[in-house]
């Protein structure tokens, strides 16, 4: 009995799936949290790893990740367009062929897996080469895994070459995807005793257990996008000069270093302009020069002009997920605008300017000896109070004298004649 009841216990424990959830970008946040997926799976004795997927495209180094994570993983993969209206597209179209099952439900597309552009800023000759060349790569690489798969490689290819994008009745009819299932039950029914990864799936009754992004995953997703670059370099920028203008606040440098952190992080994960970072950098040093340069504004307009033109350049226009909206480009450009002309240009003019108040208002000022002034003391009226004073010269009451230093609580004066106060 004991037996019968351990036996049934492990029958009952294998009928299992694992569930993710893939949406927005593909980046390296989503190439981790697929990894992390495929070994809790495989911990749980899943039958397989359902991947639900919808997504405008990706970087090919973390779709390169993912289908390396397939190659290996110890549980079959299944990736399933869907919801209904969703689309594995660019990277989706690889990640959907690479898995042992892809499946889609109705009214979802596939497709248009042509590479993202090399930012380089380069000769136009160059970028053209670095183009061919990673077109030529993604083809091959999506022949490769098409192929085994034993799925259409033609229209794969032309996916890449020319951004084929098909339905997923066409799909299916092209042997793109194996079938298509309209929700979760129908999907692990027809699973059920289909062969994956040399295993024969038993999902007809299985439990789903999804599984979770982790915080940090979910960090990582939200800021791997070009609007978060932008805000992160903003950030950069504002409390970085704000730190420097305001010696001691300690807050703006903490946020304007973590902000730094995080932007190069992005650049060596997104597929950045140099030319448009470059034109940044430009606008902000007009910026600055036009506080002191006596140009009238023309260096401030020039900075905008390039700071605009920069976070336009910034990245690929021509990929949906890449592309830097002018909703945020142009409200970036007039807080950054008036940030400089408004903040630090008052702030450091403002340095500049002679001392409104204090002792040091009072050096080279005229006034008259209220009582005699010599060597050991004497009196006069000055900014609304009597002072102490003393001068080398004596200086009969009345006489004007000149306020030459401030010591603590006493004026050190100097006589000055009527003709020398009649000159100044």
């Amino acid at each position: 009995m004991a037996v019968w009841l351990g036996v049934a216990a492990i029958a009952s424990a294998a009928e299992k799936v694992c569930v993710v959830r893939v949406q927005g970008t593909i980046g390296p946040a989503t190439a981790s949290y697929i990894a992390r997926a495929l070994g809790e799976a495989s911990g749980q004795d899943a039958q397989c790893l359902i991947i639900q997927l919808d997504t405008p495209g990706g970087l090919l180094d973390s779709t390169k990740e993912i289908i390396q994570s397939f190659l290996r993983a110890p549980v079959p993969t299944v990736v399933y367009v869907y919801p209904a209206g969703a689309w594995a597209g660019s990277a989706g179209c690889f990640i959907t062929m690479a898995a042992d099952v892809a499946v889609m439900s109705p009214t979802t597309s596939i497709g248009a897996a042509h590479p993202v552009g090399i930012g380089g800023g380069g000769e136009e000759k160059t970028d053209d080469t670095m183009k061919q060349k990673l077109e030529n790569f993604a083809s091959s690489y999506i022949e490769a895994v098409a192929s085994k798969h034993k799925r259409n490689v033609e229209w794969a290819k032309s996916s890449v070459r020319e951004s084929a994008a098909i339905t997923a009745e066409k799909a299916v009819q092209l042997n793109v995807v194996d079938f298509i299932a309209k929700d979760m039950p129908d999907l692990l029914k027809q699973l059920d005793g289909r062969e994956a990864a040399g295993k024969k799936l038993k999902t007809a009754k299985a439990e789903t257990v999804e599984i979770p992004m982790t915080t940090r995953e979910k960090v990582f997703q939200i800021v791997a996008h070009p609007q978060m670059m932008l805000v992160l370099m903003l950030m950069v920028m504002y409390g970085i000069i704000g730190e420097l203008t305001s010696p001691g606040a300690i807050l703006p440098g903490v946020v304007g270093v973590i902000a730094l952190v995080m932007v190069l992080y992005l650049a060596s994960v997104l597929p950045m302009n140099i030319a448009g970072l470059a034109l940044i950098g430009v606008a902000i040093a007009l910026f600055i020069i036009d506080v002191f340069a006596p140009t009238h504004g023309i260096l401030t307009a020039g900075g905008i002009v390039a700071f605009f033109l920069g976070s336009f350049m910034m990245f690929d226009r021509s990929e949906p997920f890449l592309r830097l909206s002018l909703a945020w480009i142009i409200p970036a450009t007039v807080v950054t605008a008036l940030f400089f002309i408004f903040v630090v240009g008052k702030g450091l003019r403002a340095q500049s300017l002679p001392v409104q108040a204090g002792g040091e208002t009072m050096v080279g000022r005229t006034i008259a000896a209220v009582a005699r002034i010599d060597a050991t003391g004497g009196k006069v009226f000055i900014e609304g109070e009597y002072w102490n004073a003393v001068s080398e010269t004596p200086v009969e009451a009345g006489k004007p004298v000149e306020v030459v230093a401030v010591n603590g609580l006493q004026l050190k004066v100097k006589p000055k004649s009527n003709q020398e106060e009649k000159l100044s």
